[in-house]
């Protein structure tokens, strides 16, 4: 089969792996996506674009005429972690997986049910998308499984703080914002004071609308820990509007408190939380080179 991978894809893959890497991935998708669709014995639809940014997103149909949707990510993707959490939550709050793991079908390849990739929940105005992403999220803290291949909050994080650290070193105008939300996470994670299985990259743009259910959470990179680490990413959603808005530091905080309040977590680990993910996200786009991402995010920061 052949076919050009969305753009979108081959920009985020060069970022995450290097040119080198992801060019080599990307040379071997073919080859992969007929694998994949003969092993799960289903027909391609057409290619999702402009997809996303870890994986290509295939619209396919089953042979009893079941429209699913087939992702192939790279290994440093980690799509077996993937499939483990989806196996676990069952289609409880995320997108259910229609083919369990079997031996002929490539680890890289999921087979899911169809959502409409084209409606998430930031579809909806703000007050409506951040109460539906809060029932949506609530559902996927559950107790992590027996013997699960999870990382923890603090493994993952511990990773992130070297290149925070370079960047700051690189750029000394980053070095108080860096420094602070280094201090945040070291006090942090010096106890949990829970651990549940967490999505790890929720959003409004990773819930999209369904058949099964209004709402269902996608594209987990599942850890475990505690629930405020889950919930400081959806903060700094439509972070592009914030920055315009007259009022958008104290909207910011609001939505801290609002957020802690409705979920009943502790409003000052979720502001931790929050600053420590804003300005490594933020970091971590200036050092791939996109700057008015960094920027965004690094300005929302300050105001925390």
């Amino acid at each position: 089969m052949g076919f050009e991978p969305p753009q979108r894809l081959v920009r985020a893959l060069g970022e995450t792996y290097g040119d080198t890497a992801a060019a080599e991935w990307l040379g071997q998708l073919p080859e992969l996506t007929d694998g994949a669709l003969s092993a799960h014995s289903v027909s391609l639809d057409r290619v999702c674009a402009p997809g996303g940014r870890s994986s290509i997103v295939l619209l396919v149909h089953r042979t009893d005429g079941t429209p699913g949707v087939l992702k192939i990510a790279p290994p440093g993707a980690s799509p077996a972690l993937e499939r483990a959490a989806l196996a676990h939550w069952n289609g409880w709050g995320a997108v259910e997986l229609l083919a369990a793991p079997d031996a002929a079908v490539p680890e890289e390849a999921l087979l899911l049910e169809r959502l409409h990739h084209e409606v998430s929940l930031r579809s909806l105005p703000e007050a409506k998308a951040l109460l539906e992403a809060a029932g949506t999220v609530r559902r996927l803290w559950v107790d992590p499984p027996a013997g699960h291949p999870f990382e923890t909050v603090a493994e993952r994080t511990a990773r992130q703080v070297e290149p925070m650290r370079l960047a700051a070193a690189r750029d000394p105008e980053l070095e108080p914002l860096v420094s602070a939300a280094l201090a945040a996470r070291e006090e942090l994670v010096q106890e949990s004071p829970e651990v549940f299985l967490l999505h790890g990259n929720f959003r409004q743009s990773k819930v999209l609308s369904g058949e099964r259910a209004p709402w269902l959470a996608v594209g987990p990179e599942p850890l475990t820990g505690e629930r405020a680490y889950d919930l400081a990413r959806l903060v700094r959603d439509r972070v592009e509007d914030l920055i315009a808005s007259p009022g958008g530091a104290a909207t910011a905080r609001r939505r801290v408190k609002k957020l802690a309040e409705s979920l009943e977590v502790d409003q000052a680990r979720l502001r931790g939380w929050t600053l420590f993910r804003a300005v490594e996200s933020g970091t971590r786009a200036l050092t791939a080179g996109r700057t008015q991402d960094g920027e965004l995010s690094l300005e929302f920061a300050g105001w925390l």
